[in-house]
């Protein structure tokens, strides 16, 4: 008779608090990044000489930097505790 191995793996709410607040800091990010971009192309067309179309460019390439960058730190710091949240997989064998 064969045997069959399952493995069981399930989150603490503490691992499933954790992994939905990831995936929402995502998802905000993500349209926080649209966002700017529609803030930095309308300050773009806004602009009447050239001086206001550079400082509209540098601001909106500091701004969108800073996003990321911030985006990039929380998916560091909250990936780590998804990674820690998540409990070992444990093999059962039925015969």
């Amino acid at each position: 008779m064969p045997t069959i191995q399952k493995e069981v793996s399930d989150r603490s709410f503490f691992g499933k608090l954790v992994k939905w607040v990831f995936i929402g800091f995502n998802l905000l990010m993500l349209i926080w990044l649209v966002a700017g971009f529609g803030v930095a192309g309308q300050s773009m067309d806004n602009t009447v000489n050239d001086a206001e179309r550079a400082g509209a460019a540098i601001g909106s390439t500091i701004g969108i930097g800073l996003i990321v960058m911030v985006w990039a730190l929380g998916d560091v710091i909250l990936g780590i505790l998804v990674l820690l949240t998540r409990r070992k997989k444990l093999i059962t064998i039925e015969e």
